[in-house]
């Protein structure tokens, strides 16, 4: 019996005084619009853990020192090229100052609530939105 697998790809969240680290997509799908790092598991090369932190240096030019597993997310629609499988991970410990680089052409910080005077939160590729209201309800509900 043969066996569809779906890919498997790691996301991170970076939060920085109240802002998170989102790029802007250099390539399709959602080519031009904004999501959190991340990218897809080298197969049989690295582990998930690995993937965040290489995909997080490559996009960002941040370095991951510790990760915490914030959820896994698996609609089979959610990635128009196929069932894809996204490990989200919350950067606890990081260095570095952002750079867009490899499958990024702008880094940027959003403020996390969308009444922020700064800035309106843009809507984001993939169910990055998603991801980023459950961490808002989950790990930094309003007071």
């Amino acid at each position: 019996m043969k066996y569809k697998n779906p890919g498997c790809t790691a996301d991170i969240i970076i939060e920085r005084k109240g802002s998170i680290l989102l790029v802007k997509r250099k390539h399709e799908p959602f080519k031009d619009m904004w999501a959190l790092p991340g990218g897809y598991l080298e197969y049989g090369e690295e582990t998930i853990e690995q993937t965040c932190i290489r995909e997080t240096k490559e996009e960002t030019d941040i370095d991951i020192q510790e990760l915490k597993l914030f959820g896994v997310y698996s609609n089979p629609d959610r990635d128009p090229r196929g069932h894809v499988i996204s490990h989200v991970y919350i950067a606890t410990k990081y260095s570095g100052h952002k750079k867009a680089g490899d499958d990024a052409i702008e880094a940027r910080y959003f403020p996390l609530y969308d009444n922020h005077p700064m800035l309106n939160f843009p809507q984001l590729a993939f169910d990055h939105n998603q991801i980023i209201n459950d961490y808002r309800r989950k790990i930094r509900p309003r007071r």
